[in-house]
């Protein structure tokens, strides 16, 4: 089994997706939306240790100066899936789980504003300021 198919088998697990089909349209939206989020060393990080065609995904997307809230990520998958927010929030999650990597999530998280911790299946502990 390639890296990719791994990849998309571990999203269909988390996500309970019933297809392989859909699985993949969902690592397709949240890996774009994500490409869009990160820059520097993370960005690098990330599509190193994602298989061929999910980097191709995430590195197609150029990056926003200023990372989005984790709400206005959820909602740009959202409207990427046509689905409610409730919907976009545990496809988010299933992407994201899949991809976690303790060492890897922690940069991104560092890098990433507050809420995304939770997308990542980690809970928030960042103190408020």
């Amino acid at each position: 089994m390639t890296r990719y198919r791994r990849l998309l088998k571990q999203v269909r697990t988390n996500g309970r997706y019933t297809t392989g089909e859909e699985a993949e349209r969902v690592l397709t939206a949240v890996l774009a939306a994500l490409g869009a989020q990160l820059t520097g060393d993370e960005r690098r990080e990330l599509a190193a240790v994602l298989p061929d065609r999910a980097r191709a995904v995430f590195a197609a997307q150029l990056p926003l100066r200023e990372p989005v809230a984790a709400p206005a990520f959820v909602e740009a998958v959202a409207r990427t899936l046509d689905t409610s927010l409730t919907s976009a929030r545990w496809d988010v999650s299933s992407v994201l789980t899949a991809l976690a990597d303790d060492h890897l999530t922690d940069r991104l998280l560092a890098r990433l504003p507050r809420g995304y911790a939770l997308l990542f299946g980690r809970a928030d502990l960042t103190a408020a300021a």
